[in-house]
């Protein structure tokens, strides 16, 4: 019997059809899982070997899958996603079986809890504090500012999933990524803001709408803005980690190496409590981070029209205090000043004032940043394709 006695071709849907069902091999189905990337490990499926096997038997086909992510989430996307890659490139009318098996991953030992380097980036610091309301995010985008005024190339990503606010203090509350080319891959291209490159979650969600999920969900978002990110060349990343201790910060830690963390806290003794308890987080042996410094935020209130006295209405050096009893870097003061709270409302950053007690301060706060990045750099195993130096008092980059 002839084929076409069997498959009626009479209309030209049919037709096309027929030809793409002729079309239905390994070969094909191979290059349309191509592009379904691999949920949290940002690889495509083919290059990443989660494609084990496939089998095609006239227009039924079989595909073996591996993942490591056990999420019900993860493997219900990544079976929709072979079936509508393959209907789509391949044959619309092909019958489809996907055998998923989930791999995952032992739990770390304490030496391999470090993620994997993210190209182009040479140090990842992030930002910290005990509890909230001490101003981090404030202080993270004005270190952000700063960097890039001193000439480095600067990125910055908004972990506070469930409170992100670098969309405002940036100015950029209604922008959203676009898409980039990559090497044949889709990626996203972060949006830009006096020249830092910003990723948040507050770029994907409306300004009235919560974000409420659990810690697995928000692991995945985080690793997409950090893996499926166009990032580009950049000497630092800094990332803005929501307060407290917790599920989020261990995503962090274990998606990428971390060169060092900042920590913030203002001098009264409750939230000195929560940001020793920060640092000791850093310093457990599972996790290992090099705890840079102490930043005291909020440290004395100066009035405008008294610009010589100082109020210490949170009490007075507690930050450098607490610095000195746990061993840590003291990394410089920010006051109490309305200019800032107002430069961050209308998402101009307080350091880009020039010539300010402002700018000043943050321009030594993020000096001494950069002088532990190169201490941490020189006494650790070097990690990064290039280090800093410092020169004549200012920061510099250099190849090794």
């Amino acid at each position: 019997m002839k084929i076409r006695e069997v498959v009626s071709c009479d209309t030209e849907p049919e037709k096309q059809n027929f030809q793409r069902l002729m079309k239905l091999d390994k070969q094909s189905i191979l290059k349309a899982l191509e592009t379904i990337t691999v949920p949290g490990e940002g690889q495509d499926m083919v290059s990443s070997g989660a494609v084990k096997n496939i089998q095609v038997f006239g227009d039924e086909v079989i595909v073996d899958v591996t993942i490591k992510n056990p999420s019900l989430q993860a493997r219900k996307k990544t079976e929709v996603e072979i079936l509508k890659a393959i209907h789509r490139e391949v044959y619309e009318k092909a019958k489809i079986t996907v055998n998923l098996k989930v791999d995952a991953p032992a739990q770390p030992k304490a030496a391999s809890i470090k993620g994997k380097p993210i190209p182009g980036i040479q140090n990842i610091i992030a930002v910290a504090s005990g509890k909230g309301g001490v101003g981090k995010s404030t202080v993270t985008a004005n270190i952000a500012v700063t960097l890039a005024k001193m000439g480095f190339r600067v990125g910055l990503l908004d972990a506070d999933i469930y409170g992100p606010s670098m969309p405002i203090m940036f100015d950029v509350v209604g922008e959203k990524p676009r898409a980039t080319n990559v090497e044949g891959k889709s990626k996203m291209l972060p949006v830009e803001s006096y020249g830092v490159k910003l990723l948040s979650i507050g770029f994907f969600t409306e300004p009235n709408q919560a974000v409420i999920w659990r810690g697995p969900m928000a692991a995945k978002a985080l690793n997409q803005m950090i893996f499926d990110a166009a990032w580009g060349e950049l000497d630092f990343l800094l990332v803005d980690l929501p307060p407290g201790t917790g599920d989020i910060h261990l995503s962090i830690m274990q998606a990428m190496p971390i060169t060092g963390a900042v920590v913030v806290s203002t001098p009264q003794q409750v939230a000195l409590a929560d940001a020793r308890k920060g640092v000791a987080m850093f310093r457990q042996e599972a996790i290992n981070v090099p705890v840079l410094g102490i930043v005291e935020n909020m440290a004395y209130f100066t009035p405008e029209e008294l610009p010589n006295n100082k109020y210490y209405i949170f009490g007075k050096e507690g930050a450098r205090n607490l610095s000195e009893d746990i061993a840590v870097p003291f990394l410089g003061e920010v006051p109490l000043v309305q200019g800032i709270r107002e430069a961050g409302d209308v998402g101009r950053p307080a350091a880009l004032q020039t010539a300010t007690p402002t700018e000043q301060a943050f321009e030594d706060l993020t000096k001494n940043v950069v002088r532990e990045v190169v201490r941490r750099n020189d006494a650790l195993p070097p990690t990064e394709a290039i280090k800093i130096t410092t020169m004549a008092g200012c920061a510099a980059v250099k190849k090794k």
